[in-house]
């Protein structure tokens, strides 16, 4: 499992915003190139994932909490569970398991990429703020 914890410069309400806002995930989720579905996180929703290097998938949510957002995604040969805790005053833990056989190819590039999404994701979240 990889894991990661971060205090990201945002209201808890903002970090919940953008993890619940699937159709924008690949704007700062760097293996995502679309998602296609609802606008709005359902539970059991299946979303339509296109991942690089173009393969497509599916992407659902799996549990929405006050202080938890997990989801899991798959494409051909591998599947990921992602969770993301949410802490007081804008505290992240992100942690995620992948399995597969294209996953067992990928895991080295794979290493410290918890901490890198949550650095996107505090990027993303500081765009946001700076065009409000």
């Amino acid at each position: 499992m990889e894991q990661a914890v971060s205090h990201l410069p945002a209201a808890p309400a903002a970090i919940r915003h953008a993890l619940l806002d699937p159709l924008s995930l690949p704007e700062w989720n760097e293996a995502f190139l679309a998602i296609d579905g609802p606008a709005d996180a359902e539970v059991g929703v299946r979303y339509v994932l296109r991942v690089r290097p173009g393969l497509t998938g599916h992407l659902e949510y799996t549990a929405i909490e006050s202080d938890r957002i997990d989801f899991s995604w798959q494409v051909p040969g591998f599947h990921e569970t992602s969770s993301w805790i949410l802490g007081p005053n804008g505290t992240v833990t992100h942690s995620f398991e992948q399995s597969g056989p294209l996953a067992a190819v990928l895991r080295p590039a794979y290493r410290g990429i918890a901490a890198v999404r949550l650095d996107r994701l505090a990027n993303r979240l500081a765009q946001l703020s700076r065009a409000a």
